[in-house]
């Protein structure tokens, strides 16, 4: 691998780190290196699995010591920002460049690490039907990426420096954004240094009351858009929209369910009917189909701080043309602006195949 650029890139961050002076006490930054393999969970990617790939996660960590409610509710997790770099270990796979943000929580009284980490990668040779035929995994250069970590970890084992070591999973895909898109998981094995910025070791503050949290059902509405394509290489990129209403009710500081409903206005699914019309008429697909849908869903909202995590399970109630299933999922991220504002971005899919990326705003009365 050609790494001498990144350890360049390493020594960087830890100088730039040095001169934080005021988070010195609560920062620590680790290197981890990983090798593992490609998950055939398609067929159609085997082709491309023809090594093992390997590469590197840089970090940068800012720790939580219970100053705020949540901080304490969480076990004092870590927030930060990574880098990774791959090398795939196939030249139509190529390399991958990711930048992320991430949270550690920790359990068993601090040794066991789990990292959630979201971000964008860049990979340097996606499909091109020209130059790159092969590549059915990745229709564009710039990617989402996502990556799971469970480390065993010490810290002060050595002074400032520690270990860690665990088994990691990275995600890329374009979700739709752009044919092909078969996407590609890593399982890896991942061992690693972490290295505190000073000796020092802040106390927690452990100051929660047991008071019950109460707050009557709250109303919803959504508006998420973004483009997409269908899995037909060349039939265009085209908006969808999408509108949502739906309830929730906290059941603690932490959690709340919700249920509601989603209407589809999605115009590449326009272009596919025409498309099966034209390109397959055994199928009886006459071009005239309605391709709105409509979907309710219960869902999942886990608060922390002014972001929480949203998942969702949703089935067509309104269904005219078939594509992919009934059944629909959502997963993501939303950020409040206040008590009512909030901003969201998710990943809609059926099952493991992704449907779009979706960007959204919304109001919470």
């Amino acid at each position: 691998m050609k790494y001498p650029w990144l350890f360049c890139v390493f020594l960087a961050f830890g100088l730039t780190l040095h001169t934080q002076e005021k988070d010195k006490a609560a920062s620590y930054f680790d290197l981890n290196y990983f090798t593992g393999t490609i998950a055939l969970h398609n067929s159609s990617i085997l082709h491309l699995i023809s090594g093992y790939p390997e590469g590197l996660i840089l970090s940068w960590n800012k720790k939580t010591f219970g100053d705020e409610a949540w901080q304490q509710r969480f076990n004092y997790p870590d927030f930060g920002a990574s880098f990774i770099y791959q090398d795939l270990k196939d030249d139509r796979l190529g390399e991958m460049y990711g930048l992320y943000a991430h949270y550690n929580f920790y359990f068993l009284k601090r040794s066991l690490m789990i990292r959630i980490s979201q971000g964008l990668a860049y990979t340097t040779n996606p499909y091109d039907k020209i130059d790159n035929p092969k590549n059915v995994a990745f229709g564009s250069d710039l990617l989402s990426s996502t990556y799971l970590m469970l480390n065993y970890k010490r810290e002060h084992i050595f002074k400032r420096l520690g270990f860690q070591a665990g088994i990691s999973l990275i995600h890329y895909s374009n979700a739709n954004v752009k044919a092909p898109n078969t996407s590609v998981n890593t399982v890896a094995i991942n061992v690693g240094l972490n290295y505190n910025l000073e000796d020092k070791i802040t106390a927690y503050t452990k100051n929660l009351s047991d008071e019950k949290f109460t707050e009557p059902i709250r109303y919803n509405i959504a508006f998420r858009t973004g483009i997409n394509e269908s899995d037909v290489i060349g039939s265009g990129q085209f908006p969808f929209y999408i509108l949502s209403a739906y309830a929730d009710k906290r059941l603690s500081h932490t959690s709340a369910l919700q249920f509601g409903i989603d209407a589809f206005f999605s115009n590449f699914l326009k272009e596919f009917i025409y498309y099966k019309s034209i390109a397959f008429p055994a199928e009886n697909v006459s071009g005239n189909e309605d391709w709105k849908r409509v979907g309710v869903f219960i869902g999942h909202e886990l608060f922390m701080n002014k972001i929480s995590l949203v998942t969702q399970l949703g089935y067509y109630i309104y269904y005219p043309f078939d594509f992919e299933g009934r059944t629909y999922f959502r997963v993501g991220l939303k950020r409040y602006f206040g008590e009512k504002i909030f901003a969201a971005i998710t990943l809609k899919s059926h099952g493991a195949k992704a449907e779009a990326v979706e960007l959204g705003i919304g109001i919470r009365l």
